[in-house]
């Protein structure tokens, strides 16, 4: 691959998760062939995570990710089970819906066509790391903490906790719903809001003849929550238990470590709220899964600032929300629209200040955000404690949900960013 050209700008990027890499990925891959950045990515861990639970990543993520060059990684090394649909259950009286992945002629959805793809977050992430691997103009620095972050009118300066400094002329902000980013510069006020809801989550391993009531992937309400059962690799081996419910905030980043650290006591609360499903695998699967671990979901305020003259916020420090099923393919969509809006500005003899590329890409995705945003509150709504005749309304209103948003949810699996009109 080409190395950083002289006449590319330097972008810092916060963050070597999958909103950081593939943002680099997306802002070497769409610069002009003579202008290729020069990308430094800083993470705070010691090493990328590559451990977490299983996503779903739907037609438009794997669609940005084939763009990307990750895809063809993940399909060679065998990550992840295809979803042909994905089926909806009341753990009480059995199936309420499907939600199709496969598209009129089986092929799956857009032009080429795209299924979905239940996969781990760490595979994922390897297929991402490998990806960058081949781009000499990008470098990853691991055990980097932020303490200061400077901004003038021609370059931005990180600080690290260990004396070490970084200069560019952009500084992308990728660094989740935590972010320093926007919490030492953006907008030190937005804090993270605990959404009242949590996830626990692990992997059970199954014995051959073990049944399941589900071909890929189940999403199962019950009274006080949802259990997700999902396979995510072709063995078929173990299932992804993921059971997201209301949980009471405990009020310290401590307290919830303390607390997720106890596996058993997660398995006992996950037993208590699902284990009178009638459904004959959901039991045993709780107990046979192996290190549950406790996840509050936090989020931001709907509305925020994502940037100043040469600082973006980008997926979840920008506007992080409950899970909704899409969230990982719009922060693919977040990652090529900035890179699109960026490349037309520098394209364009870079015009006034870089702030123009910045208020052009927030004019183009602010809608789409703040649609997600109040789909995510219904997540929420949906998962919460409730009594008998408030889950059986919910058993009523669900397959309605499904179908009255399915045009929706088809538009946005059909649509490829890539090409899309960006209107600047």
């Amino acid at each position: 691959m080409a190395p950083a050209s002289p006449d590319g700008l330097n972008v810092l990027i916060l963050g070597g998760g999958i909103s950081g890499l593939t943002t680099a990925l997306a802002l070497t891959k769409f610069a002009p062939a003579n202008k290729v950045p020069r990308i430094q990515i800083f993470e705070i861990r010691p090493e990328p995570a590559t451990i977490g639970g299983a996503v779903n990543l739907t037609p438009n993520a794997l669609r940005l990710l084939d763009h990307l060059g990750a895809l063809p990684i993940i399909r060679e090394r065998d990550y992840g089970r295809t979803i042909d649909y994905l089926e909806v259950f009341d753990v009480y009286t059995g199936k309420l819906a499907e939600s199709d992945f496969s598209g009129p002629d089986g092929k799956g959805l857009g032009d080429p066509p795209y299924k979905a793809l239940r996969i781990t977050r760490g595979d994922s992430l390897k297929g991402v790391l490998t990806a960058l691997e081949q781009h000499e103009n990008i470098t990853l620095t691991c055990g980097k903490r932020t303490t200061k972050i400077e901004e003038t009118a021609d370059s931005v300066t990180l600080t690290f906790e260990d004396g070490g400094s970084a200069t560019g002329e952009l500084l992308m902000g990728c660094d989740g719903i935590h972010s320093a980013t926007r919490l030492k510069h953006v907008e030190p006020e937005r804090k993270a809001v605990y959404s009242g809801v949590s996830n626990a989550f692990g992997f059970a391993p199954i014995e051959k003849d073990f049944q399941v009531h589900f071909e890929c992937t189940a999403i199962n309400f019950a009274r006080r929550g949802m259990l997700l059962t999902s396979f995510f690799s072709p063995k078929k081996d173990t299932v992804y238990v993921g059971g997201l419910m209301q949980v009471a905030d405990i009020g310290s980043r401590d307290g919830w470590k303390s607390v997720g650290a106890d596996a058993d006591k997660t398995r006992a609360d996950l037993l208590d709220r699902f284990a009178d499903a009638k459904i004959p695998c959901i039991k045993p699967l709780i107990e046979k899964t192996q290190d549950f671990y406790l996840w509050p979901v936090f989020t931001l305020s709907k509305f925020g600032k994502w940037a100043t003259d040469r600082v973006m916020l980008l997926g979840d420090a920008a506007h992080a929300m409950p899970p909704q099923g899409e969230a990982t393919g719009i922060v693919f969509e977040d990652t090529v629209l900035f890179s699109r809006c960026l490349t037309r500005w520098i394209e364009k003899g870079r015009p006034n200040t870089m702030k123009e590329a910045f208020d052009a890409y927030e004019k183009l995705r602010r809608k789409r955000i703040e649609a997600a945003f109040e789909e995510s509150k219904d997540v929420v709504r949906t998962v919460s404690d409730a009594g008998v005749v408030g889950h059986t309304i919910k058993t009523y209103v669900i397959p309605w949900f499904l179908w009255w948003t399915s045009g929706n949810r088809k538009k946005h699996f059909i649509e490829d960013v890539t090409t899309v009109d960006i209107g600047y």
